[in-house]
């Protein structure tokens, strides 16, 4: 489902560039209004973005054809608002502007909502696992700084008042990595849980044809 979504969404985002708010004199002259609008329809805009498409084309002396725009418009939001596309948009991190007739908005929703507690659950694994690689990072400086305070001791050159200070560091940097190891070993715990929590939720989704 996510797979034929991709395809749909990609499809129409090629065929929607020649409907960008930056259009030229010749684009605006030339331009099917009803097709713009239902393209930015199937991508989900507000109908405020014939905004911008009067804000180009004024330069160059055209007015859109609202009347157009707004029927292609309406179609194009018959094909956003269907409920695989809320999913996909949910399970990408995507927003919703309330754009979908009120007939078609029930289904959408539940379909969106559905995609962004997908889209939560990864993030909670993906953060733990950020967590966890951030903190690795540090244990790794750190054994450099170790061994860089380790060779500075033994240094015959290193004064006695340096000495005291570098073993202060030494301290703390020991310190530091139990601080750290405790805090792996808890992202461990979480990530864990959040992969179990996951893998539920992809099971429930398969019931749903996702």
């Amino acid at each position: 489902m996510r797979k034929t979504w991709n395809i749909v969404w990609m499809a129409l985002l090629i065929a929607g560039l020649g409907g960008c708010a930056s259009m030229s004199g010749d684009e605006c002259m030339t331009s099917d209004w009803a097709a713009i609008g239902f393209e930015d329809g199937a991508r989900g805009y507000t109908g405020d973005h014939l905004s911008q498409h009067r804000k180009a084309c004024a330069k160059h002396g055209v007015t859109p054809d609202f009347a157009a725009y707004q029927n292609g418009r309406e179609q194009g939001l018959v094909e956003y608002c269907r409920p695989g596309r809320g999913f996909e948009i949910g399970s990408n991190g995507g927003s919703y502007h309330g754009v979908c007739n009120a007939n078609l908005e029930g289904d959408f929703l539940d379909a969106y909502h559905a995609g962004r507690q997908l889209y939560t659950l990864e993030a909670n694994v993906n953060r733990a696992t950020a967590g966890i690689n951030s903190r690795q990072n540090e244990l790794d400086r750190i054994d450099e700084d170790i061994l860089e305070s380790e060779a500075e001791l033994i240094d015959r050159d290193t004064t006695i008042e340096r000495r005291i200070i570098v073993l202060a560091e030494l301290k703390n940097l020991s310190e530091r990595i139990g601080e750290l190891d405790a805090e792996i070993e808890d992202l461990y715990e979480q990530r864990a849980r959040y992969r179990f929590e996951l893998e539920q939720y992809q099971v429930a989704l398969l019931d749903y044809g996702y």
